[in-house]
């Protein structure tokens, strides 16, 4: 059965007219009257009466009527959702950022895409760099925003933005205000982001440049957050290489301060899966980032 056969019955059945339903469809009343008839025989039943040369439904037709009705009732819902979706006027995009990411660079770019597309949910979690690229591998989400490069054949990236992460003491720390070369930061206790973080990669690559390997650091604390990781540093004592974004403030105020020790600029990344459908919702989000 086809969603055109249900149509032609339902015109004829509300007209009980072959001629006029012909009409109201711009069909010939011959392709008409061969649609009603392929429908009977396939299911072996009468859905009208033919009386001369009139027409009327029998029991079975007036019974078929409103499920005819309905289904067609339901694609054309069907056709307005799949089209609205189509066209930006309802959907979900599901994402997923890692903790700089998220927190300081794309707000902004998410506050620009809703006043564009107001009708779009969007669903945002959150998590290190490895949590982000795993989620996009497994399908949790369609589009990751990333600080560095992910190494996976699965996923397409692209660079978005730049960042720099910067290596910061409280005030009156006293590698501060001197030149300070790789061995100096062997001696100084550290506060970092967790493993798999981009922040903290991003530092074990710039001291392994140095020949200096991570598990030399005194680490005094790994933790989850930029917050926790800001919180602990401004107690007193520690290091951190943290995003200069997330330190602004502190670094404007005088309450952090930088570390003479310069890391290179690292890139935040959009990541997509190469293989998966890309939604509109999505191409609409990537085209605001590009650079």
């Amino acid at each position: 059965m086809t969603l055109d056969q249900l149509r032609i019955f339902v015109a004829v059945a509300e007209r009980e007219h072959l001629t006029q339903a012909a009409d109201a469809l711009n069909l010939t009343p011959s392709a008409v009257s061969s649609a009603i008839r392929v429908l009977e025989e396939r299911y072996g039943i009468a859905l009208f009466h033919r009386t001369g040369r009139r027409i009327e439904l029998t029991e079975t037709g007036h019974a078929f009527l409103p499920e005819a009705k309905a289904t067609l009732a339901r694609a054309e819902s069907t056709d307005l959702f799949l089209t609205e979706i189509g066209g930006l006027k309802r959907g979900t995009l599901s994402l997923a950022a890692s903790q700089t990411v998220g927190a300081y660079w794309l707000p902004p770019l998410l506050i620009r895409f809703h006043a564009a597309y107001p009708a779009i949910d969007m669903r945002v979690a959150s998590g290190n760099t490895e949590q982000v690229a795993e989620a996009v591998l497994e399908g949790q989400v369609e589009l990751g925003f990333v600080e560095g490069a992910v190494d996976h054949p699965a996923l397409s990236q692209r660079i978005v933005a730049r960042d720099r992460v910067v290596v910061v003491a409280p005030a009156g720390h006293p590698l501060l205000g001197r030149p300070v070369e790789a061995e100096d930061l062997l001696v100084a206790r550290w506060v970092l982001r967790e493993a798999g973080s981009g922040t903290r990669s991003a530092l074990t690559t710039a001291l392994a440049t140095h020949g200096v390997e991570e598990a030399a650091l005194d680490i005094a604390l790994s933790l989850p957050s930029n917050e926790a990781v800001r919180s602990a540093v401004l107690a007193g004592g520690a290091l951190t290489a943290i995003s200069e974004l997330a330190v602004a403030d502190d670094l404007a105020s005088g309450r952090l301060a930088r570390i003479a020790f310069d890391l290179p600029e690292r890139a935040f990344c959009l990541l997509r899966h190469k293989e998966r459908y890309r939604s509109k919702a999505s191409l609409a989000l990537e085209a605001l980032v590009r650079i």
